[in-house]
């Protein structure tokens, strides 16, 4: 009888198998939109200095990329 009580806990182990990686995607997902919103606001700021010194408007490959 006690392996039976080991194996099955009343459901609540499984929930966690369940709800912890979730629960992990869902604080790496806010980190990110975190950092992507960070980055976009910084990149807005200093986009209108870095676009009058000749940024470029291509993005990485350039404006000939094609």
């Amino acid at each position: 009888m006690t392996t039976s009580v080991l194996a099955h806990q009343g459901g609540w182990d499984e929930l966690l198998m369940v709800l912890v990686p979730i629960a992990i995607f869902a604080v790496l997902l806010v980190v990110a939109n975190r950092r992507a919103s960070q980055i976009e606001r910084e990149n807005s700021e200093a986009g209108g200095q870095a676009g009058a010194a000749g940024g470029s408007p291509g993005g990485p490959e350039g404006p000939s990329a094609g």
